[in-house]
């Protein structure tokens, strides 16, 4: 498994510098070359999705399949919904509370009102920044909210570089042209495509899944009834391991 610049075991820790999508995607390419795979099928939930389309649109003859959960396309649709207006309809009281962190002179760009105090000089406004951001995510990301996943935005290290790097890339357009991937998808509408996505998904809607199915050729779309967003559900977890040991 990666992690990519500035998360988990990568250092330096919450980076932001030379910290982009092209990068990242050359990265994952110099870890095929590294390992001496040939071909390898690649496995993305939500912005991992992300990453392994945009890494197979420019690397279609390494990639054996993808296995994609809780798609996301990352366009600026799909960032209005969760991030402005959408998800806040569904989770009312919890986006009040994501939203009052900002005062309400500047909540008509929620995404880079947190942006520019995730990079704060002030450290102490970063860590709020970085808890609210996160708790939003993870108070949404399961039908069921578990209490342990919402503690997660209690862990500074985690939640700094979690907002931090989300809020870099979401501000910055993921540093390519609008609608990239499926613009794109021609060169690996051939591909096996396994995708699951919860029904109850809120981060990210399934209409973003059936989208992306239907430009495939080769796609299954397997909708688990009684999930939400997180790999965690156990509908979600038991139809990826099923792929997996199928492949």
């Amino acid at each position: 498994q990666y992690d990519q610049r500035g998360c988990g075991k990568s250092t330096p820790h919450a980076i932001l510098a030379d910290n982009n999508t092209q990068a990242l995607i050359n990265d994952i390419e110099a870890l095929r070359l590294n390992l001496l795979i040939e071909k390898w099928h690649l496995f993305g939930g939500s912005w991992g999705c992300t990453l392994a389309l945009i890494y197979g649109i420019k690397y279609p003859n390494s990639v054996l399949s993808f296995i994609l959960r809780g798609v996301f396309l990352c366009r600026s649709s799909e960032l209005r919904w969760f991030y402005q207006y959408g998800a806040s309809e569904i989770f009312p009281e919890e986006f009040e509370e994501y939203k009052s962190f900002i005062p309400p002179e500047e909540r008509s760009d929620l995404i880079s009102a947190y942006y520019s105090r995730l990079t704060s000089e002030n450290f102490s406004i970063t860590i709020r920044a970085a808890q609210s951001w996160t708790l939003w995510e993870m108070s949404t990301s399961r039908l069921i909210p578990s209490s342990d996943y919402i503690k997660k935005s209690n862990n500074n290290h985690f939640s700094i570089a979690f907002a931090k790097i989300e809020s870099h890339f979401f501000k910055n357009n993921i540093f390519l042209k609008e609608n990239y991937i499926l613009t794109n998808i021609k060169s690996i509408k051939h591909i096996p495509t396994f995708i699951v996505h919860g029904r109850y998904d809120i981060v990210c809607p399934l209409k973003n899944a059936w989208e992306l199915h239907n430009e495939m050729n080769n796609s299954t779309l397997n909708v688990i009834v009684d999930a939400g967003h997180s790999i965690f559900e156990e509908g979600i977890l038991k139809a990826l391991i099923k792929i997996t040991d199928a492949l």
